[in-house]
């Protein structure tokens, strides 16, 4: 009998131990138009656009959900779904997203659908975790709000790369000053009636002088990079022959930033200039989809974009991970968490709400 009692005390203090203390945690449901949530979602269209390599800035169209985490031992994580739609301006320009036009849908939109954890804490927004796909619109849609309106080409189709070198030759041509390298074709669209192919493409700077180039191979690009973006258009003529017409905007010289150097190595080692032909990916200081470990942070591998491809897809820099953790290590899963009852709101008062999605800023594709 003691024997028993003893098992029975001991199942007891082990029951004790084992259950958690303090009250479960859970989220709360922002409205999705809350500023609070748009500063949320404003700062992972920020995080979008300085870790996009390539392609164009996008812009915040809509919030779908919202979910608010309490994160120990400070802060609060959300959970967030957003929209956004392509603008015309390159992420290499420096124009303020703010005074970027959005592409529109007869010139063949293109929207994103991602998914972020975004950490608030005393008062500052940053990403921990960022998972991105964008897509144009159908060709179906774009032809019934535009019938004959061009459509989105692949950027390595045979007359796309020869319209982009052919418009990038027509602009040095005129150029009296550096001779510029293609950094990428950024967007294409062929026009059958009359035969024509449209290209927007980036350009940089090289430490040759235009007029003067004898072998391209043998220039490099500036240690102050500059940058500008073009847009040109090859047309065949009837008679034989085609007519090249290109207008670019050179944006001002980029400062270069100090690296760090490991022990051992000299500060002024000259470094391989990049193919400037190829696109590059992003610096290492910028993790391309992170989620944070302790004080650290770990960079998801970007997916490589496929070949045929007519735009800059963001899943191909913003891939996810599989969960996010707090600063003291301790993981949490979104979704496993028992919700919090919201104390503004009441079943019983009034008509129902609508919380989420919110408002389209612009248009749906």
């Amino acid at each position: 009998m003691k024997s028993l009692v003893l098992l029975l005390c001991l199942a007891q203090l082990w029951c004790c131990h084992s259950v958690p203390h303090g009250p479960i945690l859970g989220y709360r449901e922002p409205a999705c138009d809350d500023p609070e949530t748009e500063e949320a979602a404003l700062a992972a269209v920020d995080y979008i656009n300085k870790h996009l390599p390539r392609g164009y800035k996008h812009t915040l169209n809509q919030v779908d959900s919202v979910k608010v985490w309490p994160r120990r031992p400070t802060g609060e994580v959300f959970d967030i779904e957003i929209d956004t739609l392509e603008t015309t301006c390159h992420v290499l320009d420096p124009t303020p997203l703010a005074n970027c036009s959005v592409r529109q849908l007869k010139e063949h939109a293109v929207d994103g659908d991602c998914d972020f954890h975004v950490l608030k804490q005393d008062g500052q927004f940053s990403v921990l975790f960022a998972k991105c796909d964008s897509s144009p619109d159908s060709a179906e849609d774009v032809q019934k709000l535009c019938p004959g309106c061009p459509l989105l080409a692949p950027l390595n189709d045979s007359r796309v790369v020869h319209a982009g070198e052919a418009a990038l030759a027509a602009f040095n041509a005129e150029n009296n000053g550096s001779y510029f390298q293609l950094v990428e074709i950024s967007r294409a669209q062929i026009v059958p009636h009359p035969p024509s192919v449209s290209v927007e493409f980036a350009v940089a700077a090289t430490d040759c002088v235009a007029k003067e180039v004898v072998d391209p191979a043998k220039c490099n690009l500036l240690a102050e990079k500059q940058y500008g973006f073009c847009k040109g258009t090859v047309t065949e003529k009837i008679a034989g022959g085609e007519d090249v017409a290109v207008t670019c905007t050179v944006f001002q010289t980029q400062a270069v930033l100090p690296q760090p150097q490991p022990d051992g190595a000299a500060a002024d080692a000259p470094k391989p200039a990049p193919d400037a032909a190829v696109p590059t990916p992003p610096p290492a200081d910028l993790p391309t989809a992170s989620l944070v470990v302790g004080p650290g942070v770990v960079a998801a591998p970007p997916i490589p974009p496929p070949l045929h491809r007519a735009h800059y897809d963001l899943r191909h820099t913003f891939s996810g991970v599989a969960s996010v953790e707090s600063a003291s290590g301790e993981a949490f899963h979104v979704g496993k968490t028992p919700k919090v009852a919201q104390p503004s709101i009441s079943a019983t008062e009034g008509p129902v709400v609508r919380r989420c999605p919110g408002k389209i800023r612009y248009f749906k594709v």
